[in-house]
């Protein structure tokens, strides 16, 4: 997954250990888990469905577990008396440039419409800390002094071990469970935060032996990796133990199939003021601050039916709004990307 400095383990290791220091990379793990959703919901609203349905639901899937690792994240937060803390501007990321939480220096992030060239950031994003022989790329001979999020997750989880079951707040506090968000766990001790971690890790790695999670889905690199290959990876039939190869149904890509928006469209001096692209920027802007700070909301105690409903209506007007920017409508001359910037005050009609 995302590599990074081998200091993000400081306060994870040894006598330093306090639920302050674990709350404090699980802030910096929700901020990275962030910070790739803005860049695969970019490229995915660029994509028309219509010719490229295969790689749209591949990345939708991937987006959809981000999510849900920003909320496991933040119920174990919240299990060791911390608050997520995700509506304000410095949560948000600039692009073009590095993800949060000391991500090694040549990895810059662009919003940009789909291409084989943006999957390769998806992938060195998503790379394993162990790469498996069948997704071998010049990605697994990299030379590395850093860590990847799973081996960062891992430091977490051993981290909580030692803090042992006395560190986690009783009553329960703030938990997001399986009946507000699918596959959510409510975390109360030392085995229920190691469970969501454990999912976290997988969903993005796979196992040590295997390219899928837990629950038999591939893993994110692998299935950036399908896209790559054009095929899905499935079980080598016969096999035992299993091999997987990339032989499955086609995972076709079509050039024409997606749609011409600009990247980086937040780079100064951005859409000219007052054009029909800096509104439809603006509002989509607004949005998705309102997002962020319904999600602040649920991560931090009002996780009502109200609250999750709110979220989800937000979630579906920020993915119309992307949707009808990139595909030119109601101007099909004018296709407008999203800058995905913090802009928690409605814009002037």
């Amino acid at each position: 997954m995302i590599r990074l400095q081998r200091s993000m383990l400081e306060g994870l290791t040894g006598p330093a250990i306090t639920p302050q220091t674990v709350c404090a990379s699980l802030q910096q793990a929700i901020e990275l888990e962030h910070a790739t959703i803005p860049p695969y919901l970019y490229a995915l609203y660029s994509l028309d469905t219509a010719k490229n349905a295969a790689i749209a639901q591949i990345i939708q899937s991937v987006v959809l577990e981000e999510m849900l690792h920003m909320t496991l994240s933040s119920n174990v937060m919240n299990a060791l008396g911390g608050s997520p803390d995700i509506d304000k501007p410095g949560f948000v990321p600039t692009y073009p440039g590095p993800l949060p939480g000391g991500v090694e220096a040549d990895l810059t992030v662009n919003l940009a419409p789909f291409s084989m060239t943006q999957l390769q950031t998806f992938l060195q994003i998503e790379s394993p800390a162990d790469p498996l022989v069948y997704k071998s790329t010049a990605m697994a001979e990299m030379v590395s002094k850093t860590i990847t999020i799973g081996e960062f997750y891992t430091a977490i989880s051993d981290a909580i071990g030692q803090l042992g079951d006395s560190a986690f707040v009783d009553p329960p506090r703030n938990q997001i469970g399986p009946e507000i968000m699918p596959g959510a766990i409510v975390v109360t001790d030392v085995a229920s935060a190691q469970q969501a971690i454990s999912v976290i890790i997988e969903q993005g790695e796979g196992t040590s032996t295997s390219p899928e999670d837990g629950n038999g889905e591939v893993a994110h690199y692998y299935r950036f990796m399908q896209i790559q290959k054009g095929h899905l990876l499935v079980p080598v039939p016969g096999s035992n133990p299993p091999t997987y190869a990339y032989t499955g149904a086609p995972v076709p890509f079509d050039p024409t199939g997606v749609y011409a928006v600009p990247t980086n469209p937040g780079v100064p001096p951005g859409y000219p003021i007052g054009s029909a692209q800096a509104f439809a920027n603006d509002n989509f802007n607004y949005t998705y601050a309102s997002l962020l700070i319904s999600l602040h909301a649920m991560f931090n105690g009002d996780n009502s039916q109200q609250q999750f409903n709110q979220a989800i209506g937000v979630m579906m007007s920020l993915k119309g709004q992307a949707k009808a920017m990139m595909a030119g409508i109601p101007n099909p001359a004018v296709l407008t990307g999203p800058s995905f910037q913090f802009q928690p005050v409605n814009p002037p009609s």
